[in-house]
């Protein structure tokens, strides 16, 4: 059976992260940590997850060659909430950044919010300070604007980036374009020093940021120094950009374009951790903030795959989000999920009807609407219950006509990842000739081809007293 991964947002990923910094401390090479994170980017985003145009072929080879997680949770489906509980292992409910009916009521924190990550907060930079590990910030923070709220007095060591997304532009003599810093100082501010131009989607801020990580990690090499590396770009957040030799070169439209240099982004960091041969000595997370926002779509938002609704909503398509781990040497090549027939994880997939439980929930609306508290399956009340649903489901599931799955094929040209038996098929992961995205040569594919998820066949359970 292929081997999976299932994980949420917090605190697991801090745990992960956290614990590799403070085991690091007195050992003789701690490894390096780069955390890419991108801005509402969707589930189904990514060839590996079946995105049909196969446009994203570095981060489809690094699942290949490291571990793809297809059930990974944001703790949160806007911006600021989901980056706090990122980098400090909490809930927004407890570290702060969570809607109310009072304060805070805009959880995006934008320029007119005054508050920002408290003092009291211990965050992964901060932590991984403490094991001799140099910290950098590259793109959005979105954690508060003000002073005291600077990345560089949570733990961050240097910063090249914003406080917030690039929305705009404004009115600079009303309302100032959003600033662009380089550590303390402002270097300038979207759409004036660092333009973006709304009507072709042309703008080079995502090969500034690539630049600004390259030299970052380059830089630590030759210092020897263990380095945390938080690239989170917002180039798939509204509105959309790309380089001018990215636009017009995706299926996909503008978005994809943006989505095309990414990928290309990606593959020119791991290609240089290989490189400087630091590739087994650094662990690379890729994941996003929240799911695709569909007010964007269809021009300038992603695809949150065959899940529901998207960033703002609790839905699955809010908070399941892309992940991939790459780390070679410790994570092995070819972890994933196989989605082929005959593969039946519970759980995560189900490729029949079958039952899931032994015994339905029974909840008693009059005593407890709210459905916290399921009758106890040995009481007599749970008994006289079930005896008079059971042949009413019994009915209802003997007349029950399932329709065809839609997603039952499995077609691996749109996801050229599973793990073994299976061998990925070299032309699907990279395409060759003019407009064709750029790939790092890792020497090795890894065994492994991603096909269409099934349909899970679930059959709901719960059961309601009136």
């Amino acid at each position: 059976m292929a081997v999976y991964a299932t994980a949420t947002r917090s605190p697991q990923l801090l745990l992960v992260l956290s614990t590799l910094g403070l085991l690091a401390i007195g050992a003789p090479q701690p490894p390096n940590i780069v955390l890419l994170l991108m801005d509402d980017m969707g589930w189904g985003d990514l060839g590996v997850y079946g995105e049909p145009s196969r446009e994203t072929p570095n981060l489809d080879r690094m699942a290949i060659e490291g571990m793809l997680f297809p059930n990974f949770y944001s703790a949160n489906p806007l911006c600021s909430p989901s980056r706090a509980a990122l980098l400090t292992g909490r809930l927004p409910i407890r570290n702060g950044f969570y809607t109310s009916n009072a304060h805070a009521r805009n959880a995006y924190t934008p320029q007119e919010i005054m508050g920002g990550i408290p003092n009291s907060e211990l965050l992964l930079p901060e932590l991984l300070k403490k094991a001799g590990y140099t910290n950098k910030i590259v793109g959005k923070w979105h954690l508060g604007h003000r002073p005291q709220f600077h990345p560089l007095k949570h733990g961050f060591d240097e910063w090249f980036g914003s406080p917030n997304c690039h929305f705009g532009p404004y009115d600079n003599k009303v309302k100032p374009n959003i600033p662009v810093y380089r550590d303390w100082e402002m270097v300038g501010r979207f759409y004036e020093e660092f333009p973006i131009n709304l009507k072709t989607g042309e703008a080079n801020l995502t090969q500034i940021y690539l630049q600004e990580a390259l030299d970052f990690i380059r830089t630590q090499h030759a210092r020897q120094s263990p380095f945390f590396l938080y690239w989170a770009i917002d180039a798939t957040h509204a509105p959309v950009y790309a380089s001018r030799p990215f636009l017009g070169t995706s299926h996909r439209g503008r978005y994809g374009d943006a989505v095309r240099e990414i990928d290309d982004s990606v593959g020119k960091i791991l290609s240089l951790l290989q490189n400087l041969g630091i590739s087994k000595n650094t662990f690379v997370f890729f994941t996003s903030d929240n799911g695709a926002a569909l007010i964007s779509a269809p021009k300038e938002g992603g695809s949150n795959g065959p899940f529901l609704c998207g960033k703002q909503t609790t839905f699955e398509g809010g908070m399941r989000e892309p992940a991939i781990a790459w780390w070679p040497g410790h994570i092995a090549a070819g972890q994933g999920i196989d989605f082929c027939p005959g593969q039946n994880i519970s759980g995560v997939t189900t490729h029949t009807q079958e039952e899931h439980t032994e015994l339905p929930l029974i909840f008693h609306l009059g005593r407890d609407p709210g459905e916290r508290f399921p009758l106890s399956f040995a009481s007599d009340e749970y008994q006289d219950a079930l005896s008079r649903i059971t042949p009413v489901v019994q009915q209802h599931q003997m007349s029950l006509v399932p329709g065809q799955p839609q997603l039952n094929v499995c077609n691996q040209a749109v996801m050229p990842h599973t793990p073994p038996p299976c061998q990925p098929d070299p032309e699907l992961l990279l395409e060759e000739g003019p407009g064709a995205p750029h790939s790092w040569d890792s020497g090795r594919h890894g065994d492994g081809c991603v096909c269409a998820p099934r349909s899970s066949g679930w059959v709901r359970r719960e059961v309601h007293i009136l």
